[in-house]
């Protein structure tokens, strides 16, 4: 047991009890402006932007609101965790991502970056400059392979890949460092979103890009958490490798699947096929309500906080996909709607 997980805990279930989830998300229904939305979430810090411009300033708050209460809570550990350090370094690992993404869509504008303080390596700064950006960083070896060169129009696939293969693999390792009860609402929540994201990218590979079922298998990550209790088949790309079999036009195939419930369901008179996105929101509520529900199941535990940095992500999530779709006009009841939010 970690001497400090009571105090963690009891700050990160302060933040909880304040943010807009569980009850407290019926309070973004019937927002139809940004502005609504930013006096909801910033009552105390309003600021009047126009459209765009106001969009920008309120999703670069969301996010560093977000990054704030994570880093609270990790910084009361006098040495916290590595299971939670790695968690904190992914947020760096999805600000690279979106900083390659950037450039290889011909953008010169660095993106919104999370802050993780003492715990960040990247020099962002640097951007584009993705050799001084990464130089003595632990991402230098892309420099060597992948990074040669970042082009515009380049195919990120295999790079992300590697990135996520490379922050997994690191909150695996992890959970070894902790006893059986400390890491057991953690593994599982893991295990599922390795097997969930494989899934989607399955989905997403062959039918956007039209990726036959070999080329698709290359993105899966194959790993397995030891001592995980009922994990299923050799590895956690099992459940997405089994998927390559199934027909995406014929949802009778489905039928057993796993992540079954997940998918898109039949219409009477419109021909099926699979739906990445659906698949995505509907799998990403089960993560949220998986991770809240284990939240306050295993309280003073590191687990918990480990569901409680995944918490906020979805809150961030949440609120930044509210904003997006207000400022296309939509309500954001129909945001919800879009998402799978019931």
């Amino acid at each position: 047991m970690w001497p400090d997980n009571g105090y963690a805990y009891a700050k990160a279930s302060w933040i909880v009890g304040k943010s807009f989830l569980a009850k407290r998300m019926a309070s973004l229904n019937g927002i139809h402006t940004l502005n609504e939305l930013d006096r909801l979430i910033f009552p105390d810090q309003h600021i009047e932007l126009p459209g765009r411009e106001l969009l920008g300033d309120l999703e670069k708050r969301i996010i560093n609101r977000a990054v704030r209460h994570i880093l609270s809570v990790v910084n009361s550990y006098s040495v916290p965790p590595k299971l939670l350090v790695r968690m904190l370094k992914g947020l760096e690992y999805e600000n690279l991502k979106e900083c390659l993404s950037s450039i290889a869509g011909g953008k010169n504008e660095l993106p919104v970056i999370c802050n993780i303080g003492r715990f960040g390596s990247i020099r962002f700064k640097a951007f584009p400059d993705v050799a001084t950006m990464l130089r003595k960083t632990g991402f230098e070896h892309l420099l060597l392979e992948e990074l040669k060169s970042v082009k515009v129009g380049m195919d990120l696939t295999a790079i992300d890949t590697k990135l996520d293969h490379k922050y997994y693999h690191g909150l695996i390792e992890s959970l070894s460092e902790l006893d059986s009860e400390e890491r057991e609402a953690a593994s599982r929540l893991l295990a599922d979103e390795i097997s969930l994201r494989n899934c989607a990218w399955a989905l997403r590979l062959r039918t956007y890009y039209h990726k036959s079922e070999i080329e698709t298998a290359k993105y899966f990550l194959g790993l397995k958490i030891r001592g995980l209790l009922n994990q299923r088949g050799s590895s956690l790309a099992s459940d997405a490798l089994t998927s390559l079999d199934f027909s995406l036009d014929v949802r009778q195939e489905w039928k057993g699947w796993r992540w079954e419930r997940f998918l898109n369901t039949e219409e009477e008179g419109v021909h099926w096929t699979a739906d990445p996105r659906h698949f995505q929101n509907a799998a990403s509520q089960y993560l949220y309500h998986l991770a809240y529900h284990n939240f306050h199941s295993f309280p003073m535990s590191v687990s918990a906080i480990y569901c409680f940095i995944k918490l906020m992500q979805y809150e961030e999530d949440l609120l930044t996909s509210v904003a997006e779709g207000v400022s296309l006009g939509m309500d954001s009841s129909s945001v919800f709607k879009l998402l799978e939010v019931a």
